[in-house]
């Protein structure tokens, strides 16, 4: 257990380290697969414990095992309490005695387990059903847990019946799907197969289940997770789910009211706002509903403002309409007074206060990414913190004195062996003048005397940011290692630098974030740092699209690495969510196709000549492969260089060990070829 004041946090941001070089090894992939994955801490009733979730793969299996560990919030002492290695989402009962999560370790869909923290013993399977459970809360009065299933629509709330509909689905030789929806695949998986998202209640006693939305043929959230509350009087639940209806032209989250006696009338309480209503919390006297809204439905990125609806007049208050942050991951005080709540600001995920009525906001904690806060007491907060020279461990900050202490060290002995390279943050002027924040990741035992090749790191969204985050997949420290500088600009249209600077680029992708890029380079050339004869441009997503551009504008980059990247703007009228392009990109293929034709990097493939590796997944439905397959063979055709990675069965990421190791393998490959 480590204390720390905010002068070595920023120390450790900055990479210093108390061994020598000499001692340490450089960071490689196959130490970042070493490395647990500690998920967040979830806080028991009483704030003296936390359950924290961890993760820790076999690369040679390519499988992972997550097991729970019992944090003393006071202590520090901590404890592995589950062992199976497939149990998730732990909720604490409302005495704080019992924890009941989420588990195949039956082998079969995940299903609810208790285990009783008291008394000891191994946990006690709840819920037996054909379709896997998520998204666990205790009612009240620990009489029952509610949770969400997907399910098909016509099994008419006989549970049997399901069972014999899925397997009948699971046997059918049939591969055909059919939609008339425009919304019919998402990310990896295809949306045709009949399935919609409910909320349940199961009785611990007598194990029966309650269909509290028994007329829903809708979704929750997308990517398979649900956000509600349950009121403290156990009447009524809160849930945000999408509220519009099919074909799906656009979607919509909303808020609903969901009464729980199971008499299925639903109430949307925000059906005025065209814009996504998200993750209601009911305050500590239930009187109020704590929500986030955006106003903007064609803008992803649109700043979520914190609101309060009052049950008792249904009126609404906005909280912080007068901030300049997008706001996430609130939660009451246990006393109610206050707020707290995280936000991305200047490229760092900080943790914020704000009194319950509104008014002026604090900064509670700054430095690296935060998640999944939680009160401890009413002196400390429980946190989940990661850096870009630190995994996730789960720390604690004092409210009173701003102390902050680190509670686990699960990857302590591999963070002190190795050789990090220092972080510096920047500022510079980009396009139109405006400043420009970026990271800058040096090689370890960096010589000033010298110049060193640049990688220059392209995030994905575009409305996102390279935080100063831990990443799992991107890791800059691992692309510093080999004696590069990795930079991270966070251009136009980045996240964390306010709303006028994110929506900057909406209808316009690639002007503004193209000069910024350049004006990085620039700068980095002009301070000495990098050999602008051996400099490198990698991006994915969003990224990839600005290594095509970046390809058809400029020679000036040794070698272009483009993962999962948008090419041709007409084929992402192919991915699984084609709704509102014609806003990010200011025109479509029907409707002022010159102004996005202006901004599409395949009409610009006559001027390409940089070397380019192409990485893509077959289940990319966000970016098609069929991206990739274009660009690569465009460059073959032109008698270009350039090398095609292929994943048949990863997605937009590159989520398994054996994956990625190859992945960083053919990257690292790449960058020798050209910047050696």
């Amino acid at each position: 257990m480590k204390k720390f004041c905010f002068l070595f946090i920023a120390m450790m941001l900055l990479g210093s380290l108390s061994m020598s070089a000499g001692e340490l090894k450089p960071f490689d992939p196959e130490t970042m697969w070493e490395m647990y994955r500690v998920g967040n801490p979830v806080v028991s009733p009483n704030g003296q414990w936390s359950v924290v979730p961890v993760t820790k793969w076999d690369v040679e299996k390519n499988t992972s095992q997550s097991n729970f560990h019992l944090l003393h919030n006071h202590t520090g002492e901590i404890r592995q309490i589950t062992f199976s290695g497939r149990d998730s989402g732990p909720a604490w009962s409302p005495d704080g005695t019992k924890l009941a999560f989420v588990s195949r370790r039956h082998d079969g869909p995940g299903q609810i387990y208790v285990l009783d923290l008291a008394g000891g013993g191994e946990a006690r399977k709840i819920s037996d059903l054909p379709v896997g459970v998520y998204g666990l809360q205790w009612f009240p009065d620990g009489q029952r847990i509610a949770f969400a299933a997907n399910i098909l629509a016509e099994y008419e709330g006989d549970w049997e019946k399901l069972g014999e509909l899925e397997r009948a689905r699971a046997e059918s030789k049939v591969t055909a799907k059919v939609t008339e929806n425009n919304m019919y695949r998402y990310w990896d998986r295809w949306l045709t197969d009949g399935h919609v998202s409910r909320l349940f209640t199961i009785d611990l006693d007598t194990k029966e289940v309650t269909d509290l939305m028994p007329r829903n043929g809708n979704f929750f959230g997308l990517m398979g997770g649900v956000s509600y509350d349950i009121s403290p009087d156990g009447n009524t639940i809160a849930v945000s789910k999408n509220s519009t209806q099919p074909p799906f032209e656009r979607t919509n989250h909303a808020i609903f009211l969901v009464p729980t006696d199971g008499s299925g009338t639903l109430t949307n309480i925000t059906p005025d706002n065209p814009a996504n209503d998200l993750n209601p919390v009911y305050s500590p006297d239930g009187r109020y509903i704590l929500f986030g809204q955006q106003s903007i439905y064609h803008f992803y990125a649109d700043k979520v403002v914190m609101t309060l609806y009052d049950t008792r007049d249904g009126s609404f208050t906005r909280l912080t309409d007068h901030i300049d942050l997008s706001t996430e991951q609130w939660f009451w005080s246990d006393d109610g007074g206050t707020i707290f709540f995280i936000a991305e600001d200047r490229a760092m995920q900080s943790i914020f206060s704000i009194p319950a009525e509104g008014g002026i906001h604090t900064e509670v904690f700054r430095g690296g990414t935060n998640s999944g806060a939680g009160q401890a007491g009413g002196q400390h907060l429980v946190f989940n913190h990661h850096n870009l020279s630190a995994p996730p461990e789960i720390y604690k900050v004092d409210l009173r004195r701003g102390m902050v202490e680190q509670m686990t060290g699960f990857n302590d002995d591999l963070v002190a062996g190795v050789n990090w390279g220092n972080i510096e943050d920047v500022t510079y002027k980009g396009a139109n003048n405006a400043d420009v924040q970026m990271f800058i990741n040096y090689p370890p035992d960096y010589d000033p005397n010298k110049k060193y090749p640049l990688v220059m790191m392209i995030h994905g969204g575009p409305h996102g940011i390279f935080g100063d985050s831990f990443h799992f997949r991107w890791n800059s420290q691992l692309f510093a290692a080999p004696g590069y500088i990795a930079a991270m600009p966070n251009f136009h249209g980045s996240t964390s630098f306010g709303q006028d600077f994110a929506i900057s680029i909406h209808g316009n992708h690639a002007e503004l974030p193209f000069r910024d890029i350049m004006k990085a380079a620039d700068y980095l050339i002009e301070r000495g740092l990098v050999d602008e004869d051996r400099m490198a441009a990698a991006g994915g997503s969003y990224g990839g699209y600005m290594v095509s551009w970046i390809a058809g504008h400029t020679d000036r980059f040794a070698c272009l690495i483009n993962h999962a990247g948008v090419y041709d703007l007409h084929l992402q009228f192919a991915s699984d969510f084609s709704a509102n392009r014609q806003y990010q990109y200011g025109g479509s293929p029907w409707e002022n196709a010159e102004q996005m034709n202006a901004i599409n990097p395949s009409q610009f493939a006559s001027n390409f000549s940089s070397p380019m590796l192409v990485i893509h997944g077959e289940l990319d439905y966000r970016v098609p492969v069929a991206h990739a397959f274009m660009v690569y063979n465009i460059y073959k055709n032109m008698g270009l260089d350039a090398r095609l990675v292929y994943y048949p069965d990863e997605n937009h990421w590159i989520l398994t060990p054996q994956n990625s190791l190859f992945w960083y393998e053919e990257f690292h490959g790449w960058l020798e070829r050209y910047l050696r």
